[in-house]
């Protein structure tokens, strides 16, 4: 892809895929569920209980839960 390409080229597309990451939202994926005890102020049990009534969805990945970070945001905005 690059090839071919002399040296300022190279370094000019490279500065264009650093403006375009800085570009990108940061938000993350998913958290975990101490994170999303931190982000919401909700405690423990009570992320669990809505965990299992099936508001917030998870991702497991071997032993790890995951929330959605979309999840989360929408618990806040209802």
């Amino acid at each position: 892809m690059t090839r071919g390409l002399s040296e300022d080229e190279r370094r000019k597309r490279a500065l264009e895929a650093i403006a375009e990451q800085d570009a990108l939202p940061m938000e993350p994926l998913t958290v975990r569920i101490k994170t999303a005890v931190k982000l919401t102020g909700i405690g423990r049990s009570t992320l669990y209980e809505l965990i299992q009534s099936g508001e917030i969805e998870t991702v497991k990945i071997g032993r790890s839960t995951f929330i959605p970070y979309r999840c989360i945001k929408r618990l806040i905005e209802r």
